[in-house]
């Protein structure tokens, strides 16, 4: 009974959509790609990055995050994935999220201490967002509707190639280094 609990939940989750074409997304009258048209601030800071300005023309990963999660252990996989492909170009775009089951309770200043104290990250973390579907943020009803698929639960990942194209999406139980997503991203490194 069990084991058909666990099959059904992980086929649930276990998405992967590799588009056959990149999506572009809604025009902006900026001429920023949609899923980068966004000023988000830094976790723990109140310091305002522009998306666009900053990670336009880098292959970027987007990726909703918790810190008490069976996932979390990801944030490991995903600074492996931006320590070795940031000089080629990767970004990595992380964003605290509580909408899976609370698994995000705690202060933007103690989810940046977490990840940096336990897992090292160094890769770009911003604000607490919502990222399921009822509720999402801006930055995630664009990439859910450019997808078509919103996050289902925390360490979801969306890949944007260097134009800002959405060019996969990736459910939780798609690990940083798994073969899709590596290759994915060589592939679309410059």
């Amino acid at each position: 009974m069990y084991k058909q609990l666990f099959a059904l939940a992980a086929s649930f989750f276990a998405s992967t959509t590799l588009m056959a074409e990149p999506v572009k997304g809604p025009a902006t009258e900026n001429g920023c790609p949609a899923a980068l048209n966004f000023t988000v601030r830094e976790l723990g800071s109140d310091k305002q990055v522009n998306l666009c300005q900053t990670y336009q023309g880098k292959v970027v990963i987007i990726v909703n995050t918790a810190s008490k999660c069976g996932f979390t252990p990801q944030f490991e996989g995903l600074e492996k994935l931006y320590s070795d492909y940031q000089d080629r170009g990767l970004v990595v775009l992380g964003f605290p999220s509580n909408d899976f089951a609370g698994q995000d309770p705690g202060s933007e200043q103690e989810i940046k201490e977490f990840c940096q104290l336990t897992y090292g990250v160094k890769f770009p973390m911003f604000e607490k967002t919502q990222a399921a579907k009822a509720n999402a943020s801006p930055i995630y009803q664009t990439l859910g509707e450019m997808a078509g698929e919103y996050p289902k639960w925390n360490f979801h990942k969306y890949v944007l190639n260097t134009k800002g194209e959405l060019i996969g999406s990736f459910s939780s139980f798609v690990t940083p280094q798994s073969d899709k997503l590596v290759k994915l991203i060589e592939a679309n490194l410059p």
